[in-house]
């Protein structure tokens, strides 16, 4: 068989649609038919069948999980090879159903091409409008519409002209060109690899020869180098800058551009592992570097050459699919995941949100779970940020909400960093960034946030930390519920709604801090995860949750205030640790124990961290010789 390929690079292909339309009932029969399923696997599916009084599908080839058999719907993406002489062919079963949108994503993230698997009876259904859409979200043009089960409707030509007569426009709307409309009948095999005898009518391709004819999705950039940092490896006394070359070539002697920071260097080594350094690295391959001089390089930073280098902005245009469960609105904050850089954003704006069925925009003011909509961001730190048509791989964020994952998008446009946000006669001031200040110090702010319970040992641990780092020569200061209730928050109380705004402000100013480069001990007690989040958000990636761990008795035996006695006694009302309830950080970046440790153990521990994950004076002037 000949094809307008002539290459026999892999093409991935996944097949979408609205559940029950026959995705899986396709692939099966694609690999069954083209010689592809190992021999007796029918005749053993056929037989599984039977024991379990259910009728034979062509799915289950691929419905591997017991519970998709049971309940007849793909739950997870499948991924099979069909190996043809004139090329390999990974083929991406994704879910069709409403609920697991998510994992059909994830499925068609790295497809070149798509399947549109299209019921004849149903017809071009919302959720048909909704996979295409998702497809041109992710960057999938190519696609092959299989019009299934034409048995159902008699194998009627008018019919299957209806359903392209409706679907042209829309795939034409958003951007997706079809390469072929195809009518088969994938339980009987019309069309799938053979013709059939049932629609002489149709001279066009079968769905396996149409597939064959398929393009590889470009995943070329415009070749300028992108490297998403992935970490920092210390050997000895150099620092080994980890990552993905994402687009271009890497070599030494290169001057390159760290951003968002906006410092050059030139590239000193290329280390690889377990082989030894080379001169040059090239996309897809994961490298460490060194570089010539004493530039702070962090994880999240991207790497680019000085000339070609990503956008600076702290507002971007993107589109996303919103999956959280909750309407998404203007003002809401999240943590946003592009490449390896987190930073917190919020939703200035809707530009548009797309109504599913005729594709035009809704006027609605918030977003539905299972929408597409066209977002303003605004960023709490500067990005350095591509296009997704210019770097398909930097393009492309998560959004999170805690730990869950609740908008996936990509970057449309960046735009203007002059053109920030302003409320009433607001004006932003720009002020001196953080790498400047953190190479003046000697060392780069943070934010050391200790939590937990009354008397376990936050406040005594966070004294002798200051103490400690000022001793070194580190800007250090701690920040506590007795200090800042003297002052910023004397004009709260103790509800509880007083209490999260006294978290609150103490976030906000102990971001203030970091920023302006001092190493911010925060102890407050902290009790609900919430808030601490909101401290967290604040204060970006300089933020470290350190949870002060004690068992509540011995925190009672402490007692160094007499507030467990008075809480007791009544006068006290809602104390953490005995009528109020302390909500144990779920992802802490350190905790001492100190009930099983010393205060100088917990001290040191809290120090070590503090060394490993601020870059502190030493290992600067370490650098700097090594220059």
């Amino acid at each position: 068989m000949t094809t307008a390929v002539e290459n026999n690079s892999q093409l991935r292909v996944v097949t979408v649609g609205h559940v029950d339309h026959g995705k899986s009932t396709l692939i099966g029969r694609l690999l069954n038919d083209t010689g592809n399923l190992p021999d007796g696997k029918v005749a053993e599916l056929r037989a599984i069948s039977e024991r379990r009084g259910v009728a034979f599908e062509w799915s289950f080839v691929l419905d591997a999980l017991q519970s998709e058999r049971d309940q007849a719907i793909t739950i997870d993406t499948t991924r099979i090879w069909l190996r043809t002489p004139q090329r390999e062919v990974v083929l991406i079963d994704a879910p069709g159903h409403k609920e697991f949108l998510r994992n059909m994503v994830t499925g068609a993230s790295d497809a070149d091409a798509a399947l549109l698997v299209v019921d004849a009876r149903d017809g071009v259904s919302e959720q048909t409008r909704r996979h295409a859409l998702l497809l041109e979200l992710i960057g999938v043009e190519q696609v092959v519409v299989a019009v299934n089960k034409m048995d159902s409707v008699g194998f009627r030509q008018e019919r299957f002209d209806e359903i392209c007569s409706e679907l042209v426009p829309i795939l034409e709307r958003i951007g997706i060109i079809p390469r072929a409309f195809v009518p088969i009948s994938a339980r009987g095999g019309d069309m799938v690899s053979q013709r059939g005898e049932n629609m002489p009518w149709f001279d066009g391709p079968t769905v396996f020869s149409a597939m064959l004819a398929l393009d590889r999705r470009s995943r070329a950039t415009d070749g300028s180098l992108r490297i998403a940092v992935q970490g920092v490896v210390r050997h000895d006394l150099q620092r080994i800058f980890v990552g993905r070359i994402v687009s271009g070539t890497l070599g030494v002697g290169d001057e390159i551009l760290v951003s968002p920071a906006r410092r050059t260097a030139r590239v000193r080594s290329i280390e690889t592992w377990p082989h030894s350094a080379k001169s040059e690295a090239h996309t897809g391959e994961s490298v460490g570097f060194t570089l010539d001089g004493p530039l702070y390089v962090d994880r999240g930073d991207v790497i680019s050459g000085v000339t070609e280098a990503p956008i600076l902005s702290k507002r971007f245009r993107a589109r996303l699919l919103w999956l959280g469960h909750r309407p998404l609105r203007v003002g809401d904050r999240f943590r946003l995941q592009i490449g390896t850089r987190q930073a917190n954003v919020e939703i200035e704006s809707f530009d548009r949100i797309i109504d599913i069925e005729s594709l035009n925009r809704n006027d609605a003011d918030s977003v539905q779970t299972n929408d597409v909509a066209e977002v303003v961001f605004h960023s709490s730190e500067l990005l350095a940020l591509d296009r997704v048509a210019r770097h398909a791989e930097l393009g492309r964020f998560i959004l999170l909400d805690g730990l869950d994952i609740v908008a996936g998008g990509t970057v449309l446009d960046v735009l203007s960093a002059a053109a920030t946000r302003s409320t009433g006669n607001l004006v932003s001031v720009e002020l001196l960034d953080s790498d400047s200040r953190a190479w003046s110090n000697g060392h780069r702010g943070a934010v050391i946030w200790l939590t937990g319970l009354p008397a376990s040992g936050k406040s005594t641990i966070a004294v002798q930390v200051e103490r400690r780092l000022f001793e070194q020569g580190h800007h250090a200061y701690v920040l506590d519920g007795d200090n800042l209730r003297q002052g910023l928050c004397s004009d709260l109380g103790f509800s509880h709604e007083d209490r999260c705004e006294n978290i609150r402000r103490a976030g906000q100013v102990a971001a203030l801090f970091a920023n302006a480069g001092i190493i911010t001990i925060a102890s407050f007690i902290s009790p609900y995860r919430a808030d601490r989040e909101i401290a967290r958000r604040a204060a970006g990636n300089d933020f470290h949750e350190v949870y002060v761990k004690a068992d509540p008795a011995l925190c009672e035996a402490r007692d160094p205030k007499g507030h467990y006695r008075k809480a007791r006694a009544g006068e006290i009302a809602d104390f953490t640790g005995i009528n109020n309830e302390y909500e144990v950080p779920l992802d802490a970046q350190l905790t001492v124990d100190t009930g099983s440790l010393s205060i100088d153990e917990c001290v040191s521990a809290v120090l070590r961290y503090i060394d490993e994950h601020v870059a502190i004076r030493d290992t600067i002037q370490s650098e700097l010789e090594i220059a």
